[in-house]
């Protein structure tokens, strides 16, 4: 039997009830771990007496708070699969994900009240509606007030191993979003993994930037505090509110993506900040440039740590590699067009790289698995990673190898093991550009481009080639950075630099974009789609 990963929060508060476990920087509120596990159980006994029961898919449409946590684990302790959506995917993907996963349940803000109105299709299937919020009463109770009364006092569920706890949708930078299906043991092998590799403990404070990661540092017992920021607009994070409750609570490590430490990191370097409580710095959602890991350790104490994990929804973590490792073995070959280390598999996480292919593996026999240093799909095992798309058999057909009674996740992404067992990324699977003279893959090219001091960032793209050859012709599109004036000059040189390197020189068009659509959870991933539509418009009318 699989254990429910909401224990872990009670058992954390029966060892350290007194202690703050929460703080929401934005309100000053504050939670001990006995609140949290307390308020969880409240919530969990006002959903059942309200009619919510073990099995019932409960969406949830609450903003990053102290009520988010208690009402995940509330659902974690009913036995209410819950599902988590990030709403930055634009109305269309989350109807559209709403509708495929039928929540039985829905709890949310007032203003997520008002979206289920206005579309009622996709929400036909939810009997029971839950408003966290004040709303005059226009959509019954406010549940932070409703369970003031409550018994706190609610048994956990007792999973089987099926039984789902969770599901949570792919950002869809590579089509569109699935919904993942996370089991209880998922979690609990997460939580293992983070606090036995990355030393997390009761001693921590965490600043997460991603919402989901202050479960862990609750269920850990470690101390979260939610930074005044919109977890939907990462890159917009105000860099003097971050660093101010990192210095005000004293934070000892912190999640967040690329794009959010590019922002703290330049403010700290002109403000010749160090942020001295900062033990521990993760980075992920995308490839970290060691322009950023200089920054980064510029602004830590000496005896910091920087971890940049590799992973995906459906399987997190699964690789990690310290900064420091990076910045003098890794750094200066991904700089010539080795792509990106991402380190080594984490204990218990099993590795490999397959040829390259587009349809179905549905057994592992059908698999050729490649030397060292050849570029293939990355493809891994273990304990972390997810079995199966929600309501989606075709994807999971797609993603899933079985190897007897245990089964490989195909991570879409390109890459290569060194001769010292790291795994290097190439760029996802699905944006390599097949031509005429070979494959071409997106994060080696980019990096011989990314070498001009103004380029900010660079895309491959694929665009028609010839009528009826079957392959594409490859474009650099190339985003300068921000308040750089000879655009047409830097083109010139990117092209020259492009010319006399064998990744590139058989590059023809270039092109320049001011401002690239990222994807919404990190705001780091490249939609390479996108600007390949764009691409191939310009390129016709050249």
């Amino acid at each position: 039997m699989a254990g429910n990963i909401a224990e872990t929060l009670d058992q954390v508060a029966l060892r350290q009830g007194e202690r703050i476990g929460l703080v929401e920087v934005k309100s000053g509120r504050s939670l001990t771990f006995a609140e949290l596990s307390r308020r969880s159980s409240a919530y969990a006994r006002y959903l059942a007496d309200s009619g919510v029961r073990p099995g019932d898919r409960t969406m949830l449409m609450v903003r990053p708070s102290a009520d988010f946590i208690c009402l995940t684990f509330a659902l974690f302790k009913l036995g209410a699969p819950v599902i988590l959506i990030d709403p930055g995917m634009g109305y269309a993907n989350l109807l559209r994900c709403i509708e495929g996963v039928r929540p039985r349940a829905m709890i949310g803000i007032p203003q997520a009240m008002v979206f289920a109105g206005l579309f009622r299709g996709p929400f036909a299937s939810v009997e029971h509606r839950f408003c966290c919020g004040f709303s005059a009463g226009l959509f019954g109770p406010d549940i932070r007030r409703a369970i003031d009364d409550v018994p706190d006092a609610f048994p956990c569920h007792s999973p089987s191993d099926d039984d789902l706890a969770a599901i949570i949708f792919t950002t869809g930078s590579t089509g569109p979003p699935k919904g993942v299906r996370f089991e209880h043991s998922i979690f609990a092998a997460q939580l293992r993994l983070i606090k036995e590799y990355y030393g997390i403990t009761g001693d921590d404070i965490d600043q997460p930037a991603f919402p989901l990661f202050a479960l862990f540092s609750t269920a850990l017992g470690a101390r979260a505090v939610i930074p005044d920021m919109d977890p939907t607009r990462p890159a917009r994070v105000d860099p003097r509110k971050f660093i101010a409750s990192i210095m005000e609570h004293q934070v000892s490590y912190s999640f967040g993506s690329p794009a959010i430490w590019n922002v703290v990191s330049r403010y700290c370097v002109s403000n010749e900040i160090v942020l001295k409580s900062l033990k521990k710095v993760l980075m992920a959602g995308a490839p970290v440039p060691g322009d950023l890991l200089e920054r980064v350790r510029a602004i830590l104490p000496e005896s910091a740590v920087i971890h940049t994990p590799y992973g995906a929804t459906e399987s997190l973590p699964i690789v990690s590699i310290e900064g420091a490792e990076v910045l003098s073995s890794t750094w200066p070959l991904s700089r010539q067009g080795k792509g990106t280390c991402v380190g080594r598999a984490l204990p218990g996480v099993e590795i490999r790289v397959i040829r390259l292919v587009d349809q179905e593996l549905p057994d592992f026999s059908a698999v050729e698995e490649l030397p060292p240093g050849e570029i293939g799909e990355i493809i891994v095992r273990g304990d972390v990673v997810t079995r199966a798309y929600e309501n989606n058999e075709r994807e999971t057909r797609m993603a899933k190898i079985r190897d007897g009674k245990r089964f490989w996740h195909r991570m879409g992404d390109a890459g290569y093991l060194d001769g010292e067992g790291r795994l290097w990324f190439c760029g996802r699977k699905a944006h390599r550009v097949i031509t005429a003279g070979g494959t071409m893959f997106t994060i080696p090219c980019e990096a011989v481009v990314n070498e001009h001091p103004d380029v900010y960032r660079s895309a491959l793209v694929g665009v028609t080639g010839d009528a009826g050859s079957g392959f594409r012709e490859p474009v650099m599109i190339v985003e300068p950075h921000r308040g750089v004036q000879s655009k047409a000059k830097i083109l010139q040189e990117v092209r020259e630099i492009a010319g006399r390197h064998p990744l590139t020189r058989d590059i023809r068009h270039f092109l320049l974009h001011d401002d690239f659509p990222v994807d919404i959870r990190h705001n780091a991933k490249i939609f390479r789609e996108k600007l390949a539509v764009w691409a191939e418009r310009k390129v016709k009318t050249a």
